[in-house]
């Protein structure tokens, strides 16, 4: 073996050494407990024996019997690490099969459940789903409030798929809640796998620690061989805070430690104090750091003299200098007074040095910041933008360009106060301009270059139109690296909150939610027929729809929207939308047309018809797309059971009739058999005429029956007493 050979596995040895001792340094058993099971570390406060565990929450179980063994928690929870504040366990990955005629060959749904003391760490773990037809849910709960989330994932290809990216293309992701003690988790898929099965008979869901699990094509394949992924877990000591536990015999801080509370949860932890290391649940976990062995742990200059202390340090100069031998502080100096002339002549040069240098830096600075700005301009799309705006004649004056510093003081440096909605393309702000206008401001989110054509694509959009019932576009900033667009600010939320949110649907008038209806279908009837270049919204949901101070419509959101050549009916894209309002016949042909836009509405529609989600997981999966739900209902003739009973009274029975069949033919699943948007807000313009008819006809009957009764006074009373008159009267009362 070389000199180099022989270096490198001292080295090793060291490094092993070192991180050994680092862990034994946290990793403290109570004194005659076990203190390992295989290479698994037990700190207190877990134990796997009596009186080795603080209570009974931290009792493990160490199976010897197997090779190597094996550390559980509770029911059989494989433990691979712990340490303060968190555990490591191993669970089951959630996975569907199919063979190539789309049977289902394999299924399994994992879920955890959790003891006291013990939560799914947030910050840690992600839930994914990976797959080409594939959606998945994770059920949670925290406390008795119930959490579900999930996300989708589709390709038709393999080429499509791009390793170490899990943004919806073969792979999905989304945060789980803290404070959550279990999930559920649900998998399942659009066409069985039929298209795809080829190189993706199988679907995968499952929670894993978020740094272990890195998206690659091959995982197609090798997480079928896979059993089971980490899962990070955080821990607590009891249910008290600090301030209560301080009083309680079971108390777990020991000496010169503290206790803290890290979140918002029961329980409490605890460290060690400032100048100390080791386990603060021991009596004597908690030992004092040698600041003066490691220069990185101490700011004494190197003429200056360490001393350790219990829990601190202090530093001091060596005879002949003074000082107090900080490197933060007055370091040590020479006492001679032969200094004083070399001291002021160097500290004159310094000066004039120092402002030269500053002179210099604040001038590159700012040259640097101003080639930033421009950096950001290009880089933003600034100069494809003017290019397409001077063709569009008088958008280029309408649009104003605000400054970075205008935006950042209008929303207090996009304060999270300041959030009034998240969208798939980016987060909008509340602000207030410098002439009290209060505005919304959209941050685009800065992933990839798609991103800046979405945001050119939105401007470009929202340039070309010109409605009332759109959010009106009133400038852009591009010279900050996230660009950014201001429109009006809309102030009573959503059309989704509005249906779905406390109020519920049962305070909206069938009046009001027809009414909304015309107006949205008007809009969108206006970008595929009234704009010069007609265009397809592409994501219409009720959370794009907002409601300003009279409850007037407004739609927003174009960040997917597309421009539609006069010369094609139809164009190819990558499938964007929202599950629940997505056009069922673009996700499986990827062809874009305007008739995409008008099975949304129709989802839209049926939600204010019903006070329904367009997706819910509370029904069963048979009913759990509202749109699928309406549809059979109406096929069952149970039309009348499923729309809301708040809206239907004798007065509008044919009304609401005529309203159900228009949200019934947009729903069409062959785009050619749906209605046109121009055809929808006609219809609906008609079907609010028949409420102004029905009205009308009412008055009229009113009024003729009250001339009828006048003329029958005038003409037939003629040579009757009033008392024969009243005669006459009484068996036509009786005969009706």
């Amino acid at each position: 073996m070389g000199l180099q050979g022989i270096m490198l596995m001292q080295l090793t040895l060291i490094g092993l050494l070192l991180a050994s001792m680092a862990e034994a340094a946290v990793a403290q058993a109570k004194p005659g407990c076990p203190d390992r099971c295989g290479n698994v570390s037990i700190p207190y406060p877990f134990g796997t024996k009596k009186d080795c565990n603080h209570s009974q929450h931290f009792l493990l179980h160490c199976n010897d019997s197997v090779m190597p063994p094996k550390l559980t928690l509770g029911m059989n929870l494989h433990v691979v690490s712990i340490s303060l504040g968190e555990l490591k366990i191993l669970n089951f990955l959630g996975r569907d099969c199919y063979n190539s005629y789309g049977g289902l060959v394999y299924e399994n749904d994992p879920w955890l459940r959790l003891g006291s003391g013990y939560t799914i760490s947030g910050k840690r773990n992600k839930f994914i789903a990976v797959g080409c037809d594939t959606y998945a849910i994770v059920r949670a709960y925290k406390g008795e409030e119930r959490y579900t989330t999930g996300c989708m994932s589709v390709c038709d290809s393999i080429t499509n798929v791009k390793s170490g990216s899990c943004s919806g293309i073969g792979c999905c992701e989304t945060s789980i809640p803290e404070g959550t003690t279990n999930f559920t988790v649900k998998l399942s898929s659009y066409n069985n796998h039929r298209s795809v099965w080829a190189f993706n008979p199988c679907s995968y869901a499952f929670v894993v620690e978020e740094t272990h699990f890195k998206f690659s094509s091959n995982q197609f394949r090798d997480l079928n061989n896979t059993e089971n992924l980490p899962v990070v877990l955080d821990w607590r000591i009891g249910k008290e805070r600090c301030k209560a536990a301080r009083k309680t015999e079971t108390y777990a801080c020991k000496g010169k430690s503290e206790c803290y509370e890290p979140d918002d949860w029961s329980g409490y932890l605890c460290k060690c104090l400032d100048g100390y290391h080791g386990n603060p649940y021991l009596p004597d976990g908690c030992q004092d750091i040698n600041e003066c062995d490691d220069p990185s742990l101490n700011k004494c200059v190197k003429k200056g003299r360490c001393k350790n202390t219990p829990g601190n340090y202090t530093c001091s100069c060596p005879k002949g200098y003074h000082g107090d031998g900080r490197q933060d502080g007055d370091r040590c100096n020479l006492d001679h007074l032969q200094v004083i002339p070399v001291v002021l002549g160097a500290g004159i040069g310094f000066m004039i040095l120092l402002l030269s240098i500053s002179w210099l830096y604040w001038g590159l600075k700012k040259r640097k910041f101003i080639r930033l700005k421009e950096k950001f301009f290009q880089q933003n799309g600034g100069l494809m933008l003017q290019q397409q705006l001077s063709r569009q004649e008088g958008s280029d004056e309408t649009i104003k360009i605000f400054t970075a510093g205008e935006l950042e003081k209008a929303t207090n440096k996009y304060d999270e106060s300041n959030i009034v909605g998240r969208g798939g393309y980016g987060t909008v702000y509340k602000g207030t301009l410098t002439n009290g206008r209060i505005v919304a401001v959209k941050k685009s989110k800065m992933i990839d270059k798609s991103q800046i054509e979405q945001f050119i694509n939105e401007v470009l959009v929202l340039s070309q139109i010109n409605h009332r019932n759109v959010v009106k576009l009133l400038g852009c900033c591009l010279e900050t690296e996230v660009p950014l667009l201001v429109y009006e600010f809309i102030t009573n939320g959503t059309l989704f909150n509005y249906i779905h949110g406390e109020r519920k649907a049962s305070t909206i008038s069938w009046e009001v939610r027809l009414r909304i209806a015309t107006e949205t279908a008007g809009v969108l009837s206006y970008l595929h027929s009234a704009t010069s270049t007609p265009i397809i919204h592409r994501d219409v949901k009720s959370t794009n729809i907002l409601l300003d101070d009279n409850y007037t419509a407004k739609v927003s959101d174009f960040g997917a929207s597309r421009l539609v050549p006069l010369d094609q009916a139809q164009l190819s894209t990558l499938v964007q939308g929202t599950l629940g309002y997505l056009d069922p016949e673009y996700l499986l042909t990827s062809q874009l047309t305007e008739k995409s836009d008008v099975y949304s509405f129709g989802v839209v529609f049926v939600e204010l018809l019903t006070g329904e989600k367009a997706l819910s997981f509370d029904r069963s999966e048979e009913e759990r797309s509202l749109a699928m739900y309406f549809l059979s209902s109406w096929k069952d003739d149970n039309l009348f059971q499923v729309l809301d009973k708040h809206i239907v009274n004798e007065g509008n029975i044919e009304q609401l009739r005529e309203a159900a069949n228009l949200a019934k033919r947009c729903l069409r699943l062959k785009g050619d058999e749906r209605p046109t948007m121009k055809e929808v807000s006609m219809e609906l313009e008609r079907i609010k005429m028949m409420e102004k008819q029905a009205w009308i006809d009412s008055k009229e009957k009113e009024q003729l029956h009250g001339e009828s009764s006048q003329a029958y006074d005038n003409d037939c009373s003629f040579g009757f007493t009033s008392a024969s008159f009243n005669s006459l009267r009484v068996p036509m009362n009786d005969g009706r």
